[in-house]
């Protein structure tokens, strides 16, 4: 047996360099995976939602280590700022042989206010600017063979489990955000709630989405066939992901498991029975993280690059905060701002105006 074992892969060799009809296409596929090895992967996560919602926790939980920004804060009892501060903080995790650069970007301050006006506009114009670092890059003359992505790929929307519906702050922040990055909303801290009320939550959550205008990630106008359909077909009927965080391990069964112990038993965070944190860490990584990284270069990018490259009639400016965007009207039309750029005619236009709006 141990000699069939070691011929099988010479013959296979062999019946190659014979059949005549073999080319060798199939090779390309090894090629871009020692490729994409060697460069390693990028990823940037923008986290979203008011204080005490367990944000942190569920980053260390999804990757598995201590990538959240209280995790790295020298002085653990760090008051949350008046204002929204956004944060980046960096971390290379490696898995296999494979790395990845993974960057959270946290939002401390959001919604905590007696005065949540205009509180998302800090987060705007963060996105806005990582378009902007890399527009300029890539129209330099001698550019970098690979420009730095400090593009947010994703943002997770932490929504309050008060079982009754969305507030008008998370409407708001949605619908804006939803234009100019992949937004994927989560009920924080799931276990506060029992299997019905969550169920009717999630149904008043989509229903409100719906009426709002509201497309998260994945969103219906990007699937690419029936098969992408069918797949993020399943995804959209369990949004918002109902979702439990914990970094803290316990034996349960003779197993280490990652949960939340209770008077009454342990919440398992990776039972899918208990809660749905899986189905979201499948969805950020092991199923759609290339395909959230293609919205954001091909969609959002690419709509932020051609209204900067068309404003004042094509003279580029450095300052895309000079410039603020056509604001919405409430009939669906739109209106220029004071000192704002004029937009050129026709559908993409018109959706890109809307989509980077300041």
């Amino acid at each position: 047996c141990a000699n069939l074992t070691r011929r099988t892969p010479q013959v296979s060799e062999t019946q190659h360099r014979n059949d005549f009809s073999y080319v060798g296409i199939d090779a390309i596929l090894e090629q871009m995976r020692r490729k994409a090895m060697k460069q390693g992967f990028e990823l940037n996560v923008m986290v979203v939602g008011q204080s005490g919602l367990g944000k942190s926790t569920l980053m260390n939980t999804l990757f598995k280590s201590k990538v959240s920004r209280k995790s790295v804060q020298p002085n653990p009892e760090e008051r949350i700022p008046k204002t929204i501060e956004i944060k980046s903080i960096s971390h290379d995790i490696e898995e296999k042989g494979v790395r990845m650069k993974l960057t959270v970007i946290d939002t401390p301050g959001f919604g905590d206010q007696i005065n949540n006006e205009n509180c998302w506009q800090p987060i705007m114009k963060f996105i806005n600017d990582q378009y902007e670092a890399y527009l300029q890059e890539e129209i330099h003359i001698n550019r970098k063979k690979r420009i730095p992505d400090s593009r947010v790929h994703c943002c997770i929307y932490f929504i309050p489990p008060t079982g009754h519906c969305l507030r008008p702050l998370d409407v708001e922040f949605m619908r804006r955000l939803s234009k100019v990055v992949n937004i994927v909303p989560v009920i924080a801290k799931a276990d506060t709630l029992t299997l019905e009320e969550r169920d009717d939550f999630k149904q008043t959550i989509r229903e409100e989405l719906r009426a709002n205008g509201i497309d998260v990630y994945p969103q219906k106008e990007f699937d690419e066939d029936a098969d992408d359909r069918m797949i993020n077909d399943k995804i959209r009927e369990m949004i918002p992901f109902a979702v439990v965080g914990s970094d803290q391990e316990y034996q349960v069964n003779g197993k280490r498991i990652l949960g939340r112990k209770t008077k009454w038993g342990t919440i398992e965070v990776e039972n899918i029975a208990h809660c749905e944190f899986a189905y979201l860490r499948d969805l950020l990584i092991r199923t759609h993280m290339q395909n959230i990284k293609d919205i954001t270069g091909s969609i959002h990018y690419e709509t932020y690059r051609v209204r900067r490259l068309n404003e004042s009639n094509g003279h580029f400016s450095p300052h895309p905060s000079d410039h603020p965007a056509a604001q919405p009207k409430a009939n669906g039309q739109h209106e220029e701002q004071p000192g704002g750029a004029a937009q050129p005619n026709g559908v993409a236009a018109q959706h890109e105006a809307r989509s980077h709006e300041m």
